[in-house]
């Protein structure tokens, strides 16, 4: 009687474990900000009871993100950086790419705002400030979309913070937002991930709502033509999902702190 207990409990184990590892699994390369913000822990869920799979996601930079997607090692990526997606694009490694949602830059910094950033109308202006101060900036410093903005703005300046003011972190946006806290520093962030960390940094928004500062996301399966073994068929999948009205309904309705911080595209 035992041994057949025993063989019954091996039996439902061999089977669980089958379905497991039957279970289909989407690879997704994506930027920080979406998972630090928790939007992909709210959103996947109901994409991966509807398709019956799991979603595997590696959250780094754009620059990364894309490139783990040239390289074949995720299926679709979702990015923030609209000039790389569309030379990605170009260059034969994705396809189908299509507009998800966008939200906002803004700068942030302690309290006290000693460089006088939240007294400007304008970006640009902004940011002399932070120079002219001598004040220290924290730069993602990853290739991500969010540096990758800042990058343009420092260019359009002509200018940047010069020495120990600039520091080139390398990290994620939430570990930026917690360095710039400790620093006492200003950096750029996307508004999801900064109200995600709001508590725990103490940071402020010290400058916000210019047009440059827009920050648009897309989603791109990668080219199936490349990488025979790519689940091109599960990406898809999750890029129609993504872009129906079930899942613009999903990420409208995440909100941190009761604040909407994604905004579906038109």
């Amino acid at each position: 009687m035992k041994r057949l207990f025993r063989l019954t409990l091996l039996a439902i184990s061999l089977c669980f474990a089958c379905s497991v590892w039957a279970q289909d699994v989407l690879k997704l390369s994506t930027t920080t900000s979406t998972e630090n913000s928790g939007l992909l822990k709210a959103i996947l869920p109901s994409f991966e009871a509807e398709a019956k799979l799991k979603v595997q996601v590696i959250a780094v930079g754009t620059g990364k993100a894309l490139e783990l997607a040239k390289n074949g090692d995720v299926d679709v990526a979702l990015v923030h950086a609209r000039e790389a997606e569309d030379q990605f694009v170009a260059a034969g490694h994705g396809v189908n790419r299509r507009d998800v949602m966008f939200n906002d830059f803004v700068i942030v910094g302690p309290e006290q705002d000693p460089a006088g950033v939240k007294k400007e109308k304008d970006l640009l202006q902004a940011l002399k400030k932070i120079i002219l101060a001598n004040q220290r900036f924290v730069s993602r410093g990853d290739n991500s979309g969010t540096e990758v903005m800042e990058q343009k703005y420092w260019k359009l300046i002509g200018d940047k913070p010069k020495g120990t003011s600039y520091v080139s972190a390398g990290l994620g946006m939430g570990e930026v937002l917690n360095m710039s806290a400790e620093m006492q520093a200003y950096t750029l962030s996307d508004r999801a991930t900064f109200y995600a960390y709001k508590a725990k940094t103490g940071l402020k928004i010290l400058f916000e709502g210019d047009e440059r500062m827009r920050n648009p996301y897309g989603v791109i399966a990668v080219n199936p033509a490349k990488y025979k073994d790519i689940n091109y068929k599960s990406a898809l999948r999750f890029i129609d999902w993504l872009t129906s009205d079930q899942g613009r309904k999903e990420i409208a309705a995440f909100k941190i702190n009761g604040e909407q911080v994604f905004f579906v595209s038109p």
